[in-house]
């Protein structure tokens, strides 16, 4: 009898272990599935908001992709890195140039393996927006979060700043995808994989630092909720932060760039030199209005946010504390605007989690938080039937609930796509300058420096010819740290509020004989300046851009018209120019040695 009773006992065991195992794989693959769909909806978005336009967007990403192509093939010829001689006058010069987005480049080699490198470009951007954003829903899932196809929309609909500049050709989407692996050890604990982290964020981008601020928030959420020092997760960050710095082809000036770019950009008053407006704040109305999701998430998160429970208060205050510091980051400067918004969704989601789990927390509230995400499936399947009713009452209200709610935020999202989609399509087109490069690079001396009237038009310069060297480029403090009277003297001239003739000065000063200027109003002083002065000769034209030639002696003033008779046709097709740079874009490019101020 007590044999009979043993079997009996033993494959009733048998048969729960089993029925448990099966629903932890139906679990599973339920949520790879979910994973894989919300990846697909990530894609759709970007990729629409991608080719809502032909151009890269923003223009920084003209350089990216074409210094990508050149260390491929840097990497195919032996040389690496290969040398930079085209912002000679600027701590970007030959010396001095150092990669903060080496990683970065190497990443989009891939896709510079494209016919068409713009095409390339695009289609990184999408693809890297489109996994960062899977990052944070990965994050969800991966903690069981309840509704997370709802957290999905929220991640997607929570700014149209957010979006746009996700959908830029530039490292902003791996950082998040960088953030949120090291959040993801350091819920894990597996501190010691911060490390090559680290190592690998600071070879990516200068925003490493907020891996080193996650860290030592983590440290702080550990020593309030466990009363203990948790100096490993900062010890580990710092040494693969400064592994980052010192293993490193541009070391030591890796170090000094960065140092120049902390001091210049953090430093609270005001920027020494004009920069690019996404360091400047947004305008208050119009970021509650862009990034009302967000705002709301910020305040969902605050208000459902329990400090009682301290085990359970761990993920929630990390993320109270991370984005709100995110948030001001982002009150001061727009460029932080790709940053917060996603993790406050986050911070919204993991502080209602004991909320819309409150059946669990008075089951088994005492358990620790990491046993009992661990438990969920066994807990979920073992429930006495009146227990299990009244849950499922619960639960159906609450999905009701959370459907109204992920209609309302996929309107937003829809919104905020069309919206965003709109300003995308309003960008300048991929060939703009194309013309005025094309005819600098078959009429002007390889190896000449060209004075470029505007900062920011290099990327677009460097990536329609590489056979010049340019005066200014990427950022302006990039002059102005390397010698601070040019840089001054190359705004006055730029800007028109010089007294006397600018061409002299270009040719002597900058060492240029060519300037290509852009049609943007700002630089009108200028142009007509340099047209009466009888100094310049105009030389091309288009809708777009102009080339003027710096005589060897004072002459006629220029007329207005001069130049449009060598216009050709500037709606040509993007991929003659881009196809041309592309066969042996390596080839003639400035001398290092010789572009020396």
């Amino acid at each position: 009898m007590e044999n009979v009773i043993s079997d009996s006992v033993e494959q009733a065991s048998d048969r729960e272990r089993r029925e448990a195992h099966s629903h932890v794989r139906s679990w599973t693959l339920s949520r790879v599935t979910e994973l894989l769909a919300g990846v697909l909806v990530s894609g759709a978005v970007f990729f629409y908001l991608q080719f809502s336009t032909d151009a890269i967007l923003d223009v920084d990403g003209y350089y990216h992709i074409r210094w990508s192509r050149l260390l491929w093939e840097g990497l195919r010829a032996g040389q690496f890195p290969p040398a930079f001689p085209w912002l000679p006058l600027t701590t970007l010069n030959p010396q001095d140039y150092v990669d903060h987005h080496l990683l970065f480049h190497i990443l989009q080699i891939p896709f510079t393996w494209f016919a068409d490198i713009r095409l390339g470009a695009k289609v990184a951007a999408a693809v890297f927006g489109t996994l960062a954003v899977a990052s944070c829903y990965w994050l969800i899932l991966r903690y069981r979060i309840k509704y997370s196809f709802v957290w999905l929309v929220a991640l997607l609909a929570c700014a149209a700043p957010f979006l746009y500049r996700m959908s830029m050709a530039r490292a902003q989407s791996v950082s998040i995808i960088f953030m949120v692996a090291g959040i993801y050890f350091l819920f894990e604990r597996r501190y010691w994989l911060l490390a090559p982290l680290a190592f690998l964020y600071v070879w990516t981008y200068s925003l490493f630092v907020m891996l080193c601020a996650a860290a030592v928030i983590w440290a702080g959420v550990m020593l309030w909720t466990e009363r203990r020092i948790e100096w490993r997760p900062v010890v580990w960050t710092a040494l693969g932060t400064i592994a980052g710095f010192l293993i490193n082809p541009y070391f030591p000036d890796n170090v000094r760039l960065f140092t120049a770019h902390l001091l210049m950009k953090a430093k609270p008053t005001e920027f020494t030199t004009s920069v690019g407006m996404e360091w400047y704040p947004y305008e208050s109305w119009y970021l509650l209005g862009s990034c009302f999701i967000a705002f709301v998430a910020m305040i969902a998160g605050y208000v459902a946010y329990d400090s009682t429970d301290k085990e359970r208060a761990r993920r929630p205050l990390f993320f109270l504390v991370f984005s709100t510091i995110l948030l001001i980051m982002t009150a001061r400067s727009r460029r932080f605007v790709e940053y917060w918004p996603p993790f406050a969704v986050l911070f919204a989601a993991f502080s209602m989690q004991p909320l819309l789990e409150g059946v669990r927390r008075s089951v088994a509230s005492r358990l620790p938080s990491d046993m009992l995400d661990e438990l969920q499936p066994f807990l979920d399947h073992h429930e006495r039937p009146e227990v299990a009713a009244r849950n499922r009452r619960r639960e159906n209200w609450q999905t009701v609930m959370a459907t109204g709610v992920a209609l309302i935020l996929a309107a937003v999202m829809i919104v905020n796509v069309h919206e965003t989609s709109k300003e995308i399509a309003g960008d300048q087109p991929p060939d703009a300058y194309r013309g005025g490069m094309e005819w600098i690079r078959l009429n002007v001396p390889a190896g000449a420096r060209v004075f470029n009237t505007d900062w920011d038009d290099f990327p677009k310069m460097f990536f329609y010819d590489t056979t010049h060297a340019y005066v200014s480029g990427l950022d302006p403090t990039y002059l102005l740290n390397a010698n601070p009277e040019l840089s001054n003297l190359y705004v006055e001239i730029t800007l028109g509020r010089n007294n006397y003739d600018a061409g002299p000065v270009i040719r002597d000063r900058f060492g240029a004989h060519y300037v290509f200027g852009d049609k943007e109003e700002i630089h009108d002083n200028f142009y007509f300046k340099a047209l009466d002065s009888g100094w310049f000769e105009k030389v091309y034209e288009d809708d777009y851009c102009a080339v003027l030639r710096i005589r060897d002696e004072k002459g006629t003033p220029s007329t207005d018209n001069e130049g449009e008779a060598t216009t050709p046709d500037a709606g040509a097709e993007v991929e003659d120019g881009a196809d041309n740079m592309d066969e042996g874009s390596g080839e003639n490019v400035p001398d290092a040695e010789t572009q020396q101020p």
